[in-house]
C-alpha cells in the first residue's frame, strides 16, 4: 500500500499521537492525539517519517515569507507523489502550513519516534535542504534548517556535514567542503579517506534506510546523497579513482 493511502486514513493519527498524529487526524477529518506509543513498527516509522517531512517542509516554505509552488513540486518529486495521490499530499502540506504547532514540536516528536541524530532523520534533513535549494537559499531558511538539525539531534559537526552537501563554497565560507562531506580533516591521509568513504557507503546505502523506515517513495534522497559523496571522494583523491568508487558504492 502506498504511504499516501495510509496517510489518508485516521489510523495515522492513532499510530503516532502527539502533534504529528494530530496533523494526520486533521487531514483525515478529525484530530486524534492519543499520546506517543512506545512500541515501534515499520508502518508506524514510515508514517512518522512522512508526516514529519511534510510538516517540516511546509513550515520551512514559510521561513522566507513565501511558500512557492516550486518548493511543493520538489517535495512531490522527492516523494514520488503520483497524480492520483496528489490531493492527499497537498492536503497534509497545506494543513501543516496553517497548523498552530510550531516546527519545534514536529521536529522533537520526529527525534523521539525515529531516533535523535539517526540516518533516517538525516534523510529528512537532506530533503529539506533540497527543497530549500529550488528557489535559492534565503538566510531565514538556512537558520531554520540549522534549528531543525539541532532539534533532530545533530551536533555541530553533523550539521556542517549536511550543509556542505548543499551549499557552494562561497555560501559556506570555506574551501574544504569536500572534506566536510566526507567527515574528515582537510589533508587527511589516503587510508583515513578510504575508511571514511567506505563507512559512509555502508551508512547511507538505500537498502539500510528502507529497513529503518524510510518510505520507498523517498529513496531518491539517499541516491542523490551518495552521488554527492562519490563526487567529493573523487575530487579529494583524484579522478583516476572513479572505477574504484563505483565498485565500493555497489554501482
Amino acid at each position: 500500500m502506498s504511504v499516501w493511502v495510509a496517510l489518508a486514513g485516521a489510523a495515522a493519527g492513532l499510530l503516532l499521537g502527539g502533534p504529528l498524529g494530530a496533523l494526520a487526524g486533521a487531514a483525515a477529518g478529525g484530530a486524534l492525539d492519543l499520546g506517543i506509543r512506545r512500541t515501534a513498527s515499520p508502518d508506524r516509522r514510515r508514517v512518522a517519517f512522512t508526516i514529519a517531512a511534510i510538516a517540516l517542509a511546509a513550515k520551512m516554505a514559510r521561513a522566507d515569507g513565501e511558500a512557492s509552488a516550486a518548493e511543493f513540486a520538489t517535495f512531490q518529486r522527492l516523494f514520488h507523489v503520483e497524480q492520483r495521490e496528489a490531493d492527499n499530499a497537498r492536503r497534509f502540506y497545506d494543513l501543516a502550513k496553517q497548523s498552530m504547532a510550531g516546527f519545534e514540536a514536529y521536529a522533537d516528536q520526529a527525534a523521539t519516534l525515529l531516533g535523535a541524530g539517526s540516518p533516517v532523520l538525516e534523510d529528512l534533513l537532506d530533503a529539506l535542504w533540497l527543497i530549500a535549494a529550488v528557489d535559492g537559499f534565503h538566510p531565514a531558511e538556512i537558520a531554520y534548517l540549522d534549528a531543525v538539525a539541532a532539534r533532530l539531534g545533530f551536533d555541530a559537526a553533523a550539521t556542517a556535514r549536511v550543509r556542505a552537501r548543499h551549499l557552494a563554497p562561497a555560501d559556506v565560507g570555506s574551501a574544504a567542503d569536500d572534506w566536510a562531506v566526507l567527515g574528515v580533516t582537510p589533508g587527511a591521509d589516503a587510508a583515513t579517506l578510504r575508511r571514511a568513504y567506505h563507512d559512509l557507503v555502508r551508512q547511507y546505502h538505500p537498502d539500510r534506510h528502507l529497513a529503518e523506515g524510510v518510505p520507498a517513495e523517498f529513496i531518491r534522497v539517499a541516491e542523490s546523497r551518495m552521488a554527492i559523496i562519490n563526487a567529493a571522494y573523487a575530487r579529494v583523491t583524484g579522478k583516476d579513482n572513479g572505477q574504484k568508487i563505483g565498485r565500493a558504492a555497489g554501482r
